[in-house]
């Protein structure tokens, strides 16, 4: 008699046991359920992102202007040839030096001797090329505005000859542009976040596009069109941001 009561105490402790561990082991998958879905919910939140572009403009001035002239004699003797380009060499001087520019404005850039004939009669045609190299904008530009000048007293311009204006100082202005770009990044994706019901968290990721630099108003340059002073810098980004 005593033996069975004594196994009744046990296998009533052991249902005990039993039903605690499997109390536990629900709790456990309840609780392990639980977090798993939390945090596959907070991955899926921070998924959520949206990719914008943002745009930058800005409309600045040249600070160099290259000004190359290139010119030609031609002869049926070498020594005339070069007598012609010696005497355009030295009207092409003083016409700088007329505009105010300094006797070592002027650098030359090469040149070149063509000979061929013609009818049996030796041709030398004598090609020579000066650069102008200024930081006085306002200067430059009343220099070309004369280049006719130059024809008028003989010079024989050819293709090739133009002005051209270069913007030195990208670098003072790229970190304002490249913030001005995110901003207006940000703008189109909080439209974007307003629309969809949601807010706009942190940059995900960033990418910087080329800075380009072109003529303000589309004009170019070219044999007979100068190029103009007056630039514009632009600047596009594309911007990943979350989703909260």
């Amino acid at each position: 008699m005593t033996e069975n009561i004594e196994g009744a105490k046990f296998l009533d402790k052991t249902n005990n046991i039993l039903l605690v561990s499997a109390g536990l082991l629900t709790i456990g998958l309840i609780a392990g359920g639980y977090l798993l879905g939390d945090g596959l919910l907070r991955s899926k939140m921070a998924d959520r992102s949206v990719t914008v572009r943002g745009l930058a403009e800005r409309e600045v001035t040249a600070d160099l202007a290259t000004w190359t002239i290139a010119y030609s004699a031609q002869s049926s003797n070498l020594q005339a040839a070069q007598a012609d380009i010696d005497q355009d060499t030295a009207a092409i001087g003083k016409f700088f030096t007329e505009l105010g520019f300094k006797a070592d404005a002027l650098k030359p850039t090469g040149a070149n001797v063509n000979q061929y004939t013609s009818n049996g009669v030796p041709q030398y045609t004598i090609r020579q090329r000066l650069s102008l190299r200024t930081n006085d904008i306002e200067k430059a530009q009343a220099a070309v505005a004369r280049q006719f000048d130059l024809v008028r007293r003989g010079v024989v311009l050819e293709d090739g000859s133009g002005m051209s204006y270069t913007f030195t100082k990208l670098d003072e202005i790229k970190p304002e542009m490249v913030a001005e770009a995110t901003k207006d990044a940000r703008k189109s994706a909080e439209q974007f976040a307003e629309d969809s019901g949601t807010d706009v968290g942190g940059i995900k990721s960033a990418t910087q596009g080329y800075f380009s630099i072109n003529s303000r108003d589309g004009d170019g340059g070219g044999y007979g069109v100068t190029d103009t002073p007056y630039k514009k810098v632009r600047v596009v980004t594309t911007v990943n941001f979350y989703l909260d």
